[in-house]
């Protein structure tokens, strides 16, 4: 397997710290509001990521932390007349609700930076032993030029490189490409004691103490939107390495980060009035398109939504489904031996598999994966023509719920089988009322079928339906 390095700009060969564990970590959300689709790629495509390392063998131990304490949780709190506290629970629960309907898995530990503050302390008291951090009225920064590779990872000389902090310029920095490790309290503002006085933790360490805190000194990838690269990305790896808060080793092997998302090809942005929630774009299209949408390009490269983009996903989307549905209709009724042929599509699913281990092991190219799956499902809707035995078309939907579920899509069928199960039990009775020539009763349950958009046909199988588009 290769994963493209950003600290390196290149592709390089994956291997771990550890034989066969992964410890990755991800930025995660600020808790202040609904995750918008910009937040829900990295969340989409780095879930998929550690669902293919545990697929090829990997045991993985995936850290994503809530930023709950920060400038834009103050305001809101302000705003609202309430805690900062109400607010982060509050967007942490609908933080879940969305992320539970993109069909994506918690990661191992969610910590937040409030129960993380002991650690932070520690570490910024290390960085100014050290001769890195500095004190300014109870704020603390961080020496950047004294960090010999300050801009590794975006690849900017320093003199290319502004202060990219969350606050304006401060002129207690000794230079304006300092940033703050420690931010001293302000009157009404949440605090911790500290040998600096009262404050709280800037953005960049906290990442940096729940990293040690929940996965050690050294980790084998760190994963986040580009947006983070500078100045986050680039801070974390000076206040890691700086003075051994992560050992005498790189502060991650790997540096992965998925690209932008413009909307009707534009840059997404509040003043462009093109700003979409994920759950405004989930309540008109319903999630699992969004998430289709995050995996059918590659995660580098920057993606495009609009309207005409996520009604080509919901229509790929129902092609998988109407796949496997096939797929339990043939199940209902195989042929009582293996057929012509059967031998050579069981062969065809190994090399499909393949095709697909190929695409994902270059550096997570979903897109070419997601051909994989689609390549497969042409080759199950030629196969399913006619009767086939029970052991083959077993074979066809493992391999299909195998990939599907590497991808983390095709994810509503569990939901979708009960709703299906209602349908079957009225097609049913309608069979039975028709053997027993109750016409009346089945015309009023197919007329209550087509009422919810069901549509009966008759086959030699049996009767097929399907949902009206």
């Amino acid at each position: 397997m290769k994963v493209y390095n950003t600290l390196t700009r290149q592709k390089e060969e994956f291997e771990t710290i550890e034989p066969g564990k992964v410890r990755m970590y991800a930025c995660g959300p600020t808790v202040y509001n609904f995750i918008h689709i910009g937040n829900a790629r990295p969340i989409c495509v780095f879930d998929t990521l550690r669902r293919y390392l545990e697929y090829r063998g990997y045991e993985v131990k995936f850290v994503q932390n809530f930023t709950d304490i920060d400038d834009k949780l103050i305001n809101k709190a302000r705003e609202e007349g309430t805690t900062v506290k109400e607010v982060a629970e509050r967007y942490i629960a609908e933080y879940w609700t969305d992320v539970k309907g993109l069909g994506v898995r918690p990661a191992t530990i969610h910590p937040k930076a409030t129960e993380t503050v002991d650690e932070i302390i520690q570490i910024v008291q290390q960085i100014i032993d050290a001769g890195y951090g500095y004190e300014r009225d109870g704020d603390v920064y961080f020496r950047s030029r004294k960090f010999k590779d300050y801009g590794q990872l975006s690849h900017q000389p320093l003199e290319d490189l502004d202060a990219g902090n969350r606050i304006d310029v401060d002129t207690r920095k000794e230079d304006p490409l300092d940033f703050v490790l420690w931010k001293a309290a302000k009157p009404g503002e949440p605090s911790w004691q500290s040998p600096w006085g009262p404050g709280r933790p800037g953005w960049h360490i906290e990442c940096t103490a729940m990293i040690r805190k929940h996965l050690g000194t050294r980790i084998d990838i760190h994963c986040g939107g580009q947006d983070l690269i500078f100045p986050h990305h680039e801070n974390e790896i000076a206040q890691g390495e700086c003075c051994g808060v992560a050992g005498s080793h790189p502060y991650a092997r790997y540096w992965m980060h998925n690209g932008y998302i413009n909307v009707d090809n534009r840059k997404m942005s509040k003043s462009l009035n093109n700003f979409f929630t994920t759950r405004e774009v989930a309540l008109k299209y319903g999630y699992e398109p969004i998430k289709f949408m995050m995996l059918q390009a590659h995660y580098r490269s920057p993606i495009n939504y609009s309207l005409e983009v996520i009604e080509q996903c919901k229509a790929a989307l129902e092609r998988l489904y109407t796949c496997r549905d096939n797929l339990d209709f043939a199940m209902k009724s195989p042929a009582a031996a293996p057929t012509e042929g059967e031998a050579d599509f069981l062969k065809s699913l190994d090399a499909r598999r393949e095709q697909f281990i190929t695409a994902m092991d270059d550096d997570l190219n979903t897109a070419d994966g997601i051909a994989a799956l689609f390549d497969l499902v042409r080759d199950i809707n030629s196969f399913t023509a006619q009767p086939r035995s029970l052991g083959s078309l077993q074979a066809a939907a493992k391999l299909f719920d195998e990939l599907a579920d590497v991808l983390g899509i095709v994810y509503n069928r569990a939901k979708k089988e009960d709703l299906d199960s209602q349908v079957e039990a009225l097609i049913d009775e309608r069979q039975q009322a028709r053997k027993s020539r109750n016409f009346a009763r089945a015309d009023e349950i197919r007329d209550q079928l087509k009422a919810q958009g069901i549509v009966l046909e008759d086959t030699p199988q049996g009767v097929k339906w399907h949902r009206e588009d």
